[in-house]
């Protein structure tokens, strides 16, 4: 029996078995608690344990049958949370074994799209990464250096040494400012001002980075998904990179529920549609309905006049839209995109077809 529905279903739950699980270590820690609370928090911890151990399992069987394609993190993350307390418990036994369920704080993020993407944007800035934290590490040396030789007659027993100083370094930089080492001397206090900049720009810089790997992701994954549902429009099929390369950066994806109206009879046209799933009903005298592959409302911007028919989505449907200013400059970069449209819409509307 295949055990793909048993990981549909567990899959959402990998928060939902974690939270008690951990609620029941933190429970566990507290000096006071009763035996009989003890007993139910360790029984919670039981049940947790042996949900995680079927869905190891069934990882590993559904591995075996080669279902999907190899997927290490996930695999790596279910044997650690079943193994981990097994073994604590085993080698350790009942003193202290439920502290090694904190494991269990992986399996929320056994599941997460969150990670990959970190990953890549690490992979992708790592060279402008390298460079910060190796600032960062010769700001820091030459700050606890420069601590050191400033204060360690004055605080021999918190600047005597530049390890010592280095933590006074870190603490500063990060703009924490714990309180526990202070420079007593004018030089001193001056050196904590520079430094207090120093980190702010270095953090600014590093957050900098990561909010423009992030960015460009995102911008890399929406050009991916839309140039997906761009190639799925059959009107656009012929053409080549270049063209769909326009087409990409001026179609904007929308997604429409179930019987929404999407344009009405009357109103100005400012765009066009094309249907990429779903299925959309228009309001003509003789009422019909376009599938995937199909567009509507391009005479709205090819003559200026208002919307001919209501449209409304007779399911949900995933649409591109192409504004009015951007089939302008679609018709002056890209000619032959700007005169498919116009052609097959002319075609369509000499065969007394709707085009809203």
């Amino acid at each position: 029996m295949s055990v793909l529905p048993f990981l549909r279903i567990y899959a959402p739950l990998n928060a939902v078995l974690a939270a008690p699980g951990l609620l029941a270590v933190a429970g566990l820690t507290i000096p006071d608690i009763s035996g009989r609370s003890r007993l139910a928090l360790t029984a919670v911890l039981v049940v947790v344990w042996g949900a995680y151990l079927l869905q190891m399992a069934a990882t590993l069987l559904k591995r075996r049958a080669g279902d999907v394609r190899d997927r290490t993190p996930a695999i790596t993350i279910d044997v650690l949370a079943v193994l981990v307390p097994l073994a604590a418990f085993l080698l350790i036994g009942t003193s202290d074994w439920s502290l090694y369920c904190g494991v269990w704080l992986l399996k929320p993020l056994r599941d997460s799209t969150f990670f990959p993407v970190l990953g890549r944007v690490l992979a992708n800035e790592a060279r402008n990464l390298i460079g910060v934290t190796t600032l960062f590490g010769v700001v820091l040396f030459g700050v606890a250096l420069a601590a050191y030789v400033i204060e360690r007659d004055i605080q021999p027993e918190k600047f005597g040494s530049i390890p010592q100083a280095m933590w006074w370094a870190v603490v500063t930089l990060s703009t924490t400012g714990y309180g526990d080492e202070i420079p007593q001397s004018f030089a001193g206090r001056v050196l904590s001002g520079a430094v207090m900049m120093s980190g702010i720009g270095i953090f600014a810089l590093w957050a900098g980075i990561l909010a423009t790997g992030f960015a460009q992701e995102v911008r890399r994954g929406d050009f991916v998904r839309n140039w997906q549902l761009v190639a799925a429009v059959p009107l656009f099929q012929k053409l080549g990179p270049a063209a769909l390369v326009e087409i990409v950066s001026a179609l904007r994806p929308r997604t429409v529920p179930a019987g929404a109206v999407i344009c009405r009879s009357g109103e100005p046209g400012d765009r066009m549609f094309f249907v990429v799933e779903g299925r959309v009903s228009v309001a003509a005298p003789k009422p019909v309905e376009l599938g995937p592959g199909a567009f509507f409302g391009e005479m709205a911007l090819i003559t200026g006049e208002p919307r001919m028919a209501t449209v409304s989505a007779a399911t949900a449907v995933s649409l591109l839209s192409l504004h009015s200013s951007d089939f302008q400059m679609l018709c002056s970069s890209s000619p032959e995109i700007a005169e498919i449209i116009r052609t097959t819409a002319l075609e369509r509307r000499g065969a007394a077809q709707p085009s809203a």
